[in-house]
């Protein structure tokens, strides 16, 4: 949630979604209402879900809250650098600042880079850790966390908004790098205040700078100060030589040495490395922050998809011209069959009885029912592959309308067995011969004439040797 993300027009929607997501983990929200107008905006997948948690979110207020976010985030951000740049005052007027005007340029070094190069390694090794283990310790958390504080307050939405924003970020592998944005800049800011301070001071005032031991050789000091003033020697400043170095006294010359030595050392380990990362945050940002989108592989938003595919209108997009009518498959052979007789029933009513009343089973009858799925006809049909039966007697529902799928499953059944007929159920009396017609018409229309329908089970039974 850093400003600079906050600017984009779809990560705000990409959080309100992620954070609808989190407050639906607790429970179901009553969204009837943001399903049909989101359906009824766009015909884009993700484009509905996030309109439907845009309407869910102004129902619990997220919208609003981010508003105020993205408001007071600028302010929060301007109080936290003036913190900052605060401390980076008194962290110079430490160093330069005592009645006796004596620098030790190792413990001033130490001061002014120590905390910064701790922090920074820090946020390396965050580079190569998991997302979700990045440090929260970081100025851009203190500051998101104070944002959010101002924002909502103590009972506003605010956690549930972090962790959307910062789970997008983590996603995209933009945490480390939008946090590095704000707190690199931050400790840049700093490091330019304590650097102007620091030349004020000893361009104005007159210091001595030297080094102290008890117990380290002073060798020691002579290498360190030429292996840390190698880089900042190669833009121009000077590195004392070690006759300076281990003078007691060195005169103004070598004042001057040791003074740019110091300045040197905290442009070049501070300032400059902290400038060089806002930078290259701000690159990695630019080339990721297309990837500031829900994970929608999520079972959440998967599910959400599928409730917004039942709400659209059935509709074939791919007609199957099949067969053409009037050309029905062909059946086996008489020879090739078996005088037994399936009676199955086809994606019956789950309260319709089974077996159908009056139907007599023997010895020579094989009596099943499938629910339609494709594992249920595939193993129906190796059945019947298997025992090659002389007639099918497909019991079907009168009240249901044939569609493709029946049609295809009649064809891979006809060519597994002699006949096949179709007895509908639960036709009412009145009905009945509309409901066989019905059927009869669509097994014409569909090139199906083999295969016969009735109302009446004596009907359909007839000639099949199992009459009631």
């Amino acid at each position: 949630m850093t400003n600079t993300a906050l600017r984009e027009s779809a990560f705000p929607d990409a959080v309100v979604t992620e954070a609808i997501r989190w407050t639906e983990e607790k429970g179901p929200l009553d969204d009837a209402q943001a399903m049909r107008i989101a359906a009824s905006r766009t015909a884009n997948e993700h484009a509905r879900i996030t309109a439907r948690a845009l309407q869910l979110g102004e129902r619990i207020g997220l919208p609003s809250e981010l508003a105020r976010a993205r408001q007071w985030g600028p302010w929060v951000l301007l109080g936290l650098i003036a913190l900052v740049v605060v401390a980076g005052l008194g962290l110079a007027g430490n160093v330069v600042g005592g009645g006796e005007r004596h620098i030790n340029v190792i413990v001033a070094l130490v001061s002014l880079l120590g905390i910064h190069l701790v922090t920074l390694l820090l946020w390396l090794v965050g580079l190569w850790l998991p997302p979700g283990s990045f440090s929260t310790s970081s100025l851009a958390w203190i500051w998101l966390s104070l944002t959010a504080r101002v924002a909502g307050g103590k009972r506003g939405q605010a956690p549930v908004l972090v962790r959307a924003a910062t789970g997008l970020l983590a996603r995209a592998r933009l945490l480390p790098w939008a946090f590095g944005l704000v707190s690199h800049g931050i400790w840049s800011i700093s490091f330019a205040v304590v650097l102007a301070a620091l030349l004020f001071a000893l361009a104005f005032r007159s210091y001595t700078l030297s080094w102290e031991t008890t117990i380290l050789d002073p060798a020691f000091f002579v290498r360190a100060v030429q292996v840390l003033g190698w880089a900042p020697a190669q833009i121009g400043f000077p590195v004392p030589e070690a006759q300076t170095v281990l003078s007691s006294a060195p005169g103004a010359a070598g004042q001057r040495t040791w003074a740019l030595w110091l300045t040197g050392c905290i442009v070049v380990y501070g300032l400059l490395p902290r400038l060089a990362l806002v930078l290259l945050s701000a690159v990695v940002w630019r080339r990721r922050r297309a990837a500031l989108q829900p994970d929608w592989s999520e079972p959440y938003y998967r599910k959400l998809a599928a409730r917004f595919a039942a709400l659209a209108p059935p509709s074939i997009v791919d007609a199957d011209p099949g067969r053409a009518p009037g050309i029905a498959p062909s059946g086996l052979a008489p020879s090739q069959l078996r005088d037994t007789l399936f009676v199955v029933g086809f994606e019956l009513p789950p309260d319709a009885p089974w077996p159908p009343q009056g139907l007599h089973a023997s010895a020579a009858t094989e009596i099943q029912r499938i629910d339609g799925s494709a594992p249920a006809r595939r193993g129906l049909l190796d059945r019947l592959a298997e025992v090659r039966p002389r007639a099918v007697l497909l019991v079907c529902h009168a009240a249901s309308s044939p569609e493709r799928g029946t049609e295809r499953f009649l064809r891979d059944l006809l060519a597994h067995c002699g006949e096949c007929r179709l007895w509908l159920t639960d036709a009412a009396k009145d009905a009945a011969a509309d409901a066989s017609q019905r059927w009869i018409d669509w097994l014409r229309a569909t090139g199906l004439p083999r295969v016969t329908a009735m109302h009446r089970l004596e009907d359909a039974l007839e000639g099949l040797g199992a009459t009631p």
